[in-house]
């Protein structure tokens, strides 16, 4: 397990913490794989019942280190396509406990995550455009369904910021909880959905994402977009802005 993915089995709840807080938590290629191991362990460990994911500090995660991800993919299947797959395949109940910002696949994640709270100091943003690269995630397809084509647009294409109240007017999100009580209100859910019936759990879990062979075929043609676009013009004047801090300009 890498240092920036902390995990912890309290009462049957499995928190995965991404812990880079001094990069609000953005995502490397080996914390992918540290979050895909946990959550690929706790699909086949009976004593867990409940995963919350959550980040450290004041962000839910940043999304993809462009730097990391400028350097170049791992050998074999890349991380992020582990951690999509094990996140849709988990049988277990999936909490998202936003606490702060999420951008990026810090957004799109959450559409895979069976219940999905926010701090009141959550933000949430999708800038795929605007750093050269697509949706991921079968977000083109998942995102729309959550909320609708109008704040879908909105958001990947208006580069639409949503706060906390927003995101739950939306219906991104169903719960805003107080940022002092957070992370308290979330076990106390996760500890609820834990005493429930493990296998009635299960099967309604199996039975609300019934269209998950759709989801994985979305994520794959997304996916040769997102790999073409990495090698794109376009990816490398957005990755070299990044590095400079400094806004792309696009030809």
């Amino acid at each position: 397990m890498s240092d920036l993915v902390a995990t912890e089995l309290d009462a049957r709840v499995l928190t995965v913490t991404m812990n880079r807080a001094d990069k609000k938590n953005a995502l490397t290629h080996d914390m992918y794989s540290a979050i895909a191991g946990a959550l690929e362990r706790a699909h086949g460990d009976g004593r867990i019942r409940c995963v919350i994911l959550t980040g450290a500090g004041d962000s839910f995660t940043a999304g993809n280190d462009l730097s990391d991800f400028a350097a170049g993919m791992p050998q074999g299947k890349p991380p992020v396509v582990r951690f999509l797959e094990a996140i849709v395949n988990c049988d277990k109940p999936v909490m998202a406990a936003v606490n702060g910002p999420a951008v990026g696949v810090g957004l799109t994640m959450l559409l895979h995550a069976d219940l999905i709270y926010a701090s009141e100091k959550a933000t949430f943003r999708s800038p795929f455009p605007h750093v050269g690269v697509v949706p991921e995630a079968a977000s083109s397809m998942l995102l729309p369904l959550a909320v609708g084509n109008a704040w879908a647009n909105d958001i990947f294409l208006g580069g639409r910021v949503l706060t906390a109240a927003e995101a739950l007017s939306a219906g991104l999100v169903s719960r805003v909880f107080p940022a002092a009580s957070f992370m308290e209100e979330c076990r106390k859910i996760a500890s609820t959905v834990a005493a429930q019936a493990p296998n009635a759990m299960l099967q309604t879990k199996r039975l609300i994402r019934a269209n998950r062979e759709s989801v994985l075929e979305r994520m794959r043609k997304e996916g040769a977009i997102f790999n073409e676009q990495l090698k794109s013009p376009e990816f490398m004047i957005a990755a070299a802005a990044y590095m400079q801090r400094r806004l792309p300009e696009f030809d």
